[in-house]
């Protein structure tokens, strides 16, 4: 009874370590989401006023 006690107090234990690790994972992702978020909107308008020309994936580099 004893052993099944201790067991149960170590998967406790674990369980809320585990909790507070996914709770601090989803802090991050809400900042990084946030981050990424502000970034398009500053690309966006980088984009719409013109400046600086940016090669992105497939595009052909302007001596093409």
């Amino acid at each position: 009874m004893e052993k099944l006690e201790e067991q149960i107090a170590h998967l406790t234990r674990m369980v809320e370590d585990l909790s507070d690790i996914v709770a601090g994972q989803a802090d991050e992702i809400v900042a990084l989401n946030r981050r990424v978020h502000m970034l398009m909107q500053r690309e966006g308008e980088r984009e719409a006023s013109g400046g600086g020309a940016v090669v992105m994936g497939d595009e052909r580099p302007p001596h093409y």
